[in-house]
């Protein structure tokens, strides 16, 4: 699963993270891999302030993961064409971009 793969996940630089899909539709997979990553009990643990949200709606409605950093900056990702490691990538990337320990470290 993704979860193990993807466990340095950090979240120290969050405020807040919505995944919102609906698990009927069939281009959902990897948006609930992502939320299983960040909602993980060792990536919580990184920031116990961050508050991990799912919208599970059965609308329809294209799977979105909004995360607001600390400093207000918002990161919205459609996950209907992309995978679970390209959300993560992406994710990880501006963290470290926006906490020079995690550079050091990573």
């Amino acid at each position: 699963m993704a979860a193990v793969k993807h466990s340095s996940v950090v979240l120290k630089t969050m405020k807040k993270i919505v995944v919102q899909f609906c698990p009927f539709e069939s281009n959902v997979r990897p948006t609930r891999e992502f939320l299983a990553v960040v909602g993980s009990e060792r990536a919580r643990s990184t920031n116990s302030g961050c508050e991990v949200t799912a919208l599970v709606k059965h609308d329809a409605s294209e799977p979105l993961v909004d995360v607001t950093y600390a400093d207000g900056e918002r990161l919205l990702m459609k996950g209907e064409k992309l995978t679970c490691s390209e959300m993560v990538q992406a994710f990880q990337s501006r963290c470290q971009a926006k906490d020079p320990q995690a550079k050091v470290k990573g």
